[in-house]
């Protein structure tokens, strides 16, 4: 899933990217506010990562134009400021949630993926696919119980179907969030990363809608 990490501490952003990465992320990281608010306005993203003090435009002001053009990814706030009437600024402005630095970047994490369960609707950090679940706290996939060994981009693919079943996702939407570097038309990546996925399952879950894309459903 793609997320934009908006950070001008250059040491923190080298730091939290390989983090997020590892925890099965798409990262555009981006040091200045107008880039960031820009790529969030065009950009089709599931999460935000925006630290209040960036160059060029603060955050509290790319959130509030995010919000005002109907940009509703959640958005999890970095912040040196730990008063309450900041916080609150935040708040009002349309953050989802906040984090103080010095923080553990577990938690980082933990809320990231809070964030995105809750803004696809989903109440547990368990989601099942018949005998398919993703433990989202965990980052781990089980069928019939068992662990699903999956390489960072298979995690990313299954994960992206998972938060959203019975849903068709379309090739390009699916490739920007699973692929890193952007999606290729031409390439048959997607299609080799899917064949991969599939023979992992070993049973017909994620079903190709013809001329659409594919959806993750379970079996009848």
């Amino acid at each position: 899933m793609r997320i934009l990490l908006a950070e001008d501490d250059a040491a923190l952003a080298q730091r939290l990217q390989p983090l997020l990465e590892d925890a099965g992320y798409v990262v555009t990281c981006l040091h200045d506010g107008v880039a960031a608010e820009v790529h969030g306005q065009i950009e089709d993203i599931e999460a935000a990562i925006v630290d209040l003090g960036l160059p060029g435009l603060d955050g509290l002001s790319i959130i509030e134009r995010w919000r005002a053009n109907g940009r509703h990814f959640p958005v999890l706030v970095l912040t040196a400021r730990n008063r309450w009437h900041d916080k609150l600024a935040g708040f009002d402005a349309g953050a989802d949630d906040y984090l103080t630095k010095p923080f553990q970047p577990d938690e980082l994490v933990l809320r990231l993926r809070a964030l995105i369960r809750r803004s696809r609707g989903h109440a547990s950090p368990r989601l099942h696919c018949g005998p398919l679940q993703l433990d989202i706290n965990a980052a781990r996939f089980t069928l019939d119980g068992e662990p699903l060994v999956l390489s960072p981009q298979e995690f990313r693919l299954l994960s992206c179907f998972m938060h959203q079943p019975d849903r068709v996702i379309g090739r390009e939407t699916l490739g920007e969030h699973v692929l890193e570097g952007g999606f290729d038309p031409d390439s048959n990546a997607l299609d080799v990363l899917l064949g991969r996925v599939r023979r992992k399952l070993g049973m017909d879950l994620i079903q190709t809608v013809r001329g659409h894309g594919w959806r993750l459903s379970a079996p009848a």
